[in-house]
C-alpha cells in the first residue's frame, strides 16, 4: 500500500498530484488539503481535521462528496496532519508521502519535519515533498541512493545531538567517518556526482534533503 497525505500549505508549492509517479497511491486529506484533493479530481479515502479554515462554499463541496470524515474540535493536542499521519502509519504502508506541509506557517512546517521521526519504528518510507524539495529521515545504516537530476543539491542535518560515523561517497564533497552535531551546517549544499551516491552512519538520526535550487 502507498499513501499520500495532503495538508493545507500553499498550493503553489505542490507538485502535480496527478503525475503518473503517484498513480498507485491512495490519498488522505488533512483539513484544507481535502479541498485541494477534490480540486485535483482526487477522492480521498479519509479526511481528518477541524476544517475551521474552510469557506462555507468549500465545506459544502466536502459535504456534497460524502467523504469519510474524521472531524475534531479546533482545540486539540495534535495538528490535523499528525492525526492523519498516525492513522496512515497504522496501515503499515510501504510509502507515505506528505504534501502541502511546507511554505506556509513556520511552526507548522517545523512540526511537520519532526513528524518524520514517526517513521523510525516502522518500515514505511516517509517523505515530505514539494515542488523544490524531497525530505526524509534516515536511521543508522548504509543507503545507496539513486540520483534524481531534478534535485541538484543534497543536504544533511542531525536531528539528534550528534550523528556519528557519517560517510558520504559519490558526491562533490565526500566524508569519511565524520561526526555531525545538532545545529551544524557542515553538510549543507552537497551535490551528487554519480547515478548512485552512498550515505552511511552508525548512530543518531539524519535528515536528508534533496533540493532543486
Amino acid at each position: 500500500m502507498k499513501l499520500a497525505i495532503v495538508a493545507g500549505g500553499p498550493e503553489s508549492l505542490l507538485p502535480d498530484l496527478n503525475d503518473s509517479e503517484y498513480e498507485d497511491f491512495e490519498w488522505i486529506g488533512a483539513d484544507h488539503g481535502t479541498v485541494v484533493l477534490l480540486k485535483n479530481k482526487i477522492r480521498p479515502i479519509r479526511a481528518f481535521g477541524d476544517f475551521d479554515s474552510l469557506t462555507p462554499e468549500e465545506r459544502i463541496e466536502i459535504d456534497k462528496n460524502a467523504l469519510d470524515l474524521c472531524a475534531y474540535p479546533p482545540e486539540k493536542d495534535k495538528t490535523d496532519l499528525e492525526l492523519a499521519l498516525n492513522w496512515a502509519l497504522r496501515l503499515n504502508p510501504e510509502q507515505c508521502y506528505l504534501f502541502g506541509v511546507t511554505g506556509g506557517r513556520m511552526d507548522h512546517a517545523l512540526a511537520s519535519v519532526q513528524l518524520l521521526m514517526k517513521s523510525t519504528d516502522t518500515t514505511t518510507e516517509l517523505a515530505i515533498i514539494d515542488k523544490k524539495n524531497w525530505i526524509t529521515l534516515l536511521t543508522p545504516g548504509a543507503y545507496p541512493v539513486k540520483n534524481n537530476p531534478s534535485y541538484r543539491y543534497l543536504s544533511f542535518l542531525a536531528l539528534t545531538e550528534r550523528v556519528t560515523g557519517l560517510s558520504l561517497s559519490c558526491v562533490k564533497y565526500p566524508l569519511r567517518d565524520a561526526e555531525l552535531h545538532l545545529g551544524s551546517s557542515l553538510c549543507i549544499s552537497n551535490e551528487p556526482q554519480a547515478a548512485i551516491f552512498h550515505v552511511s552512519f552508525s548512530h543518531g538520526l539524519l535528515l536528508m534533503m534533496r533540493c532543486s535550487d
